[in-house]
């Protein structure tokens, strides 16, 4: 009798609006429907709904009893090295004798980067009904959502280096729209103070959001207030086909057990100017409180999901 495969779960940040938590739902009900081989389910770790246990008792009441988790998150930040792993532990001791891989997040691909670049060309295209403007004259700010980890912010620069390669834009800079310097406002300055005359704001965002629709107004706003600089706003990532198919690729990573977590600039692992004390630590589950929708302050608090911490050794 063959084995059947793993089960694949979906393991989201969760978002406190409604059409992102949406598109969400909709790219799990995608992946099931390409792959009907594969028993296929997906939840949030906060602020959306199904929380990511009762995706996990969906599948085990489809009687799985094996599964791979994907982070659908572009950099391994809190919640891909801390919240997830806490999360499937608990479930383990939930619902015995289930077993699972963890993959890894999405990270900067070249195929979301290739998405990235279309995000670019539609917002220098279509905002004028002409082609493409000449990229040596265009700045791209690369926009990410901002951690207290600085190994996840390191991963925006990295994306903002790779999609700056061999494109031949003018530059590729970087901001943050929470808990990371520098803010959207003080990355377009800095554009503008590199000689940048059109720019686009890129945000590092796999779908809609409050954040991303942060990101936009805020653009917006620095735009109206600085006429001589063209800006212009691109669209998040969203359920391209590169994405779908970059899912099942940790999958199948996951489930072969060919894992190559990003360890090298850990921030837990590696004692990084500044941040000596976080060596060794153990992983608490956290929550980002500018994703509730009030976006004040930048504390980075911590709340429990359970009695379990995730130990980030190696």
């Amino acid at each position: 009798m063959t084995t059947p495969p793993p089960a694949l779960l979906i393991a989201g940040h969760g978002t406190r609006d409604e059409a992102g938590a949406e598109a969400f739902r909709d790219f799990v009900r995608e992946l099931g429907r390409r792959h009907p081989e594969l028993p296929v389910a997906g939840g949030f770790i906060e602020l959306s709904s199904p929380p990511l246990g009762e995706a996990v008792t969906e599948l085990v009441e489809r009687g799985v009893r094996r599964f791979a988790a994907v982070p659908l998150m572009l950099v391994s930040a809190g919640h891909a090295k801390g919240d997830i792993p806490a999360a499937l532990s608990r479930e383990k001791e939930r619902h015995p004798g289930i077993s699972y891989t963890y993959g890894r997040p999405l990270g900067p691909h070249p195929s979301l980067l290739d998405v990235l670049e279309r995000r670019l060309d539609e917002a220098l295209g279509e905002a004028a009904g002409r082609t493409p403007a000449d990229r040596a004259e265009v700045t791209v700010l690369l926009v990410g959502r901002g951690s207290t980890d600085p190994d996840a912010n390191a991963e925006v620069l990295k994306a903002a280096r790779l999609l700056w390669e061999g494109r031949g834009y003018a530059g590729v800079e970087t901001a943050f729209v929470s808990l990371a310097a520098p803010d959207v406002p003080s990355g377009l300055d800095r554009c503008v103070r590199l000689g940048a005359r059109r720019i686009v704001v890129l945000p590092y965002f796999l779908f809609t959001g409050i954040l991303p629709d942060r990101v936009r107004r805020q653009t917006e706003d620095w735009a109206a207030a600085h006429p001589e600089t063209e800006v212009r706003s691109a669209d998040v990532i969203g359920p391209e086909p590169e994405l779908l198919d970059l899912v099942m690729e940790r999958y199948a990573e996951a489930v072969k057990g060919d894992l190559r977590m990003n360890c090298d600039s850990c921030v837990y692992r590696i004692a990084l100017p500044g941040f000596e004390d976080k060596v060794g630590l153990p992983q608490q589950p956290h929550f980002h409180p500018d994703d509730d929708g009030h976006g004040g302050g930048h504390h980075h608090g911590h709340h429990q999901h359970g009695g379990h911490t995730h130990s980030h050794a190696h």
